[in-house]
């Protein structure tokens, strides 16, 4: 899958079936709008895209697909403290800007090899599964 591309409704059925899920309209749409503009929505917000082009959708089920899309790693939940859960189609390793002014938060592609050399400080015997950065604070001025 390329990241930066909208998944065709093809791709996206196909990778929700390896999960053992279906294609819904409501997953598609809402997988739509998570690639159109890649803001970092939160739920609500993805409900309120969501709700102009579909009217009778809910909040629950809007949740239901953003988990079965973050199931399916067809996007990621981002946290910052205490905020609410933040969704984001790049798969790729990449690290966030979160614009503690704005609210506004952004990708930040990392230099080729810098998670390996983060990994590499780990104690010995330990492995990474995951690994996220963050960067927290606002315009220069």
């Amino acid at each position: 899958m390329v990241p930066t591309a909208q998944m065709t409704s093809e791709a996206l059925s196909q990778k929700l079936a390896d999960s053992g899920l279906r294609n819904t309209p409501q997953r598609e749409i809402i997988y739509s709008i998570l690639t159109k503009k890649r803001d970092h929505p939160t739920a609500d917000e993805v409900f309120a895209r969501v709700k102009a082009e579909m009217p009778t959708i809910s909040l629950a089920t809007v949740y239901n697909c953003l988990e079965a899309l973050v199931q399916c790693n067809l996007v990621r939940q981002v946290n910052f403290e205490r905020g609410p859960t933040r969704y984001c189609p790049n798969l790729h390793p990449h690290a966030h800007f979160h614009d503690e002014t704005t609210g506004s938060t952004y990708d930040i592609d990392l230099p080729p090899g810098l998670l390996e050399q983060l990994k590499s400080q780990l104690p010995v015997g330990y492995q990474a599964s995951d690994v996220e950065i963050t960067f927290r604070g606002h315009a220069a001025s």
